[in-house]
């Protein structure tokens, strides 16, 4: 039996040292802060300089005890929820109108996906400004054409959650419409042609032939966008730090508050040890309702 040949030694050397480096980066940024994070979250930690307690199970205790957190988790589903239903339709929309290769649709295009590459404490700066009580030019557009005869606090306690889904409906479009636009190119045209010889029109065409074979990529859409609906902070940081009185405090944005503490005093000490409690919770949230939407969607795979 031959062994390897000098040539297929180099070509496997070539293909361990181009992956080297990315396992290197998956065991020190993914794989070791999970470890350390199941380690302490049966400790009470504080950081460097202090010390590292045992506490067992207490750390979980705290978080079925913690009132707050479970009303961020209630939070993260209303934000998940509004944010998804109306994102996905309306980038489809685009996508399906854009695709259309109907003059300028790549300005379009291009405008619409610019949210994508801004920086979330950029956009959450810029909202700010906008949704601002007083000087705000929401309302004070709004005021200008008779729409509400005084300013709307869109970031209290009342309007906070449904202004952040706004916000994260705008920044999302155009990130879903270019996966659309991917899908919606991959169709045969030779199958748009026999459906249209066959006498199907406009909307049966899309309701018998595009929906349907987009239904692989729409399941990779909604799977990004289930995660990433579940893992969004920065901007909600930026824009109402999850207040006010917890109001669109998210779980995410909670368990990072016990990592990196803001007070007026710079006095409050981490609690790592909890934090590492509220992201295990909130990850194993995460995951059931990923299982959920796997098993829903192959069952609906084969419904049809």
């Amino acid at each position: 039996m031959k062994g390897p040949t000098r040539k297929s030694l180099r070509e496997s050397a070539i293909a361990y040292s181009l992956l080297w480096p990315n396992l290197l980066l998956f065991l020190c940024f993914s794989l070791f802060p999970v470890i350390w994070m199941l380690k302490y979250m049966f400790f009470k930690y504080g950081g460097i300089g202090t010390t590292e307690v045992f506490t067992g199970l207490e750390n979980l205790k705290r978080v079925f005890r913690d009132g707050i957190y479970w009303q961020s988790v209630a939070n993260t589903f209303i934000y998940a929820l509004g944010k998804i239903i109306v994102t996905i339709p309306a980038s489809f929309a685009l996508a399906y109108v854009l695709n259309k290769k109907i003059k300028g649709s790549g300005i379009f295009q291009s405008l619409i996906f610019l949210p994508t590459i801004m920086s979330s404490a950029v956009m959450g700066l810029v909202f700010y400004l906008l949704f601002n009580v007083y000087n705000g030019e929401i309302n004070r557009m709004l005021m200008a054409i008779g729409l509400i005869s005084q300013p709307i606090n869109w970031l209290g306690a009342d309007h906070a959650l449904h202004t952040l889904i706004i916000v994260a409906i705008w920044g999302a479009l155009g990130n879903y419409m270019v996966y659309f636009l991917a899908g919606l190119q991959q169709i045969p045209q030779e199958v748009i042609e026999s459906a249209e010889v066959d006498g199907a029109t406009g909307f049966k065409k899309l309701w018998y032939i595009t929906i349907p074979m987009m239904g692989p990529i729409l399941k990779i859409i909604l799977m990004l966008a289930i995660a990433t609906a579940f893992n969004d902070m920065n901007m909600i940081l930026v824009l109402t730090e999850g207040g006010p009185y917890n109001a669109s405090m998210v779980m995410t944005l909670y368990a990072y508050k016990f990592f990196f503490p803001v007070s007026a005093a710079n006095t409050v000490i981490p609690q790592f040890g909890y934090g590492a409690a509220l992201s295990f919770v909130s990850a194993i949230i995460a995951g059931l309702v990923t299982v959920i939407f796997l098993k829903f969607s192959k069952k609906m795979s084969d419904i049809y």
